[in-house]
């Protein structure tokens, strides 16, 4: 335990979740998520306590398919605001895996603070057999109270693993190690209360990005397209006409029918490519249509993530584009 002198706060946002799902007693299936609140999560961590003084707040309490961009503006402000507190150490936020890595990267992407800001969650409900949310909750608090972890940038801590929120993705439906990072791999672990880094983000991120978000700000609108084999090209255009920008989740790297290619090379409004394949990198000189931004190795919704903060700050040139697309 650390003594009085060392002990520093970490601040517990809970958004809901699987990590705060409740069901039938045993089964991992048929749960309701974001029944538990803050309190009962911290309370099911046994020796939570004793790793630092903890700080609890409800954002909300939903499922994270729920999760909106009001409510990520409303997270990067709250931990902006307490960030300033000399006697807080970190931030872990718990939340749903299903949208996990599209939070992580916008809070990448607009937090102002080279305090740990750590994600956490789980597969299993409290009420299954082995939940693995209080040892997730445990670790992440561990990571987040940490000095090691100062300056990487939004991680997310999973299964004893730390993640990069650039990197990191949710690769299986069921298993508890479903939260990965693909060909990127995690950046550390966590080992009796210790985390260990064996890597750091290399991207610009929180306080090295020009993005600035505040409570009333409202994201431009972004739509997703994924190509397949048929595709209609009448949605590509209602897309084009009623959105802001798109992103299309192409095949292989990036590609997408003749078609397709005849309709984009049309568009006024920012088109970023990216694919529909889980690992892999996309470049600039390999995209079908001159107008389109090659959206490197980020995943289609992380791709939509920083297109909307880029139209938000009206960084909309080709060329503009391509460097945020570089550098983050």
């Amino acid at each position: 335990m650390k003594s009085d002198r060392d002990r520093r706060t970490v601040v517990i946002i809970a958004t809901g979740g699987t990590i705060a799902g409740t069901g039938r007693k045993g089964r991992e299936t048929g749960y309701t998520s974001g029944t538990l609140d803050v309190s009962e999560l911290i309370d099911a961590v046994p020796g939570i306590g004793e790793i630092a003084d903890i700080r609890a707040i409800q954002i909300c309490n939903v499922n994270s398919d729920d999760i909106t961009s009001k409510i990520w503006i409303e997270l990067t402000d709250t931990v902006n605001r307490l960030s300033r507190d000399e006697a807080v150490a970190g931030f872990v936020i718990t939340h749903g895996t299903d949208t996990m890595e599209e939070t992580a990267y916008f809070l990448n992407m607009t937090v102002k603070t080279d305090k740990p800001v750590v994600l956490t969650g789980s597969m299993r409900p409290s009420t299954s057999i082995s939940a693995d949310g209080p040892m997730n909750l445990y670790q992440s608090v561990c990571v987040a109270a940490a000095k090691e972890s100062r300056g990487k940038g939004v991680l997310v801590v999973f299964s004893n693993r730390i993640f990069s929120a650039r990197s990191v993705k949710k690769m299986s439906t069921y298993n508890v190690m479903a939260i990965s990072a693909g060909e990127a791999g995690c950046i550390g672990v966590i080992r009796d209360d210790e985390a260990i880094f064996h890597d750091v983000p290399t991207k610009s991120h929180t306080v090295n990005t020009e993005f600035n978000v505040r409570n009333g700000d409202i994201l431009p609108r972004v739509q997703i397209l994924y190509f397949a084999v048929d595709s209609d090209t009448g949605i590509l255009e209602y897309a084009a006409s009623r959105f802001d920008g798109l992103v299309i989740a192409g095949a292989g790297a990036g590609e997408f029918s003749r078609e397709y290619k005849d309709i984009i090379s049309t568009l006024r409004s920012p088109v970023v490519v990216s694919s529909r394949v889980n690992d892999g990198i996309i470049t600039q000189d390999a995209v079908l249509c001159e107008n389109t931004i090659a959206a490197n190795d980020l995943s289609p919704q992380k791709a939509a993530i920083l297109l909307r903060l880029a139209i938000m700050d009206r960084l909309t040139s080709k060329d503009e584009l391509i460097r945020i697309f570089g550098s983050y």
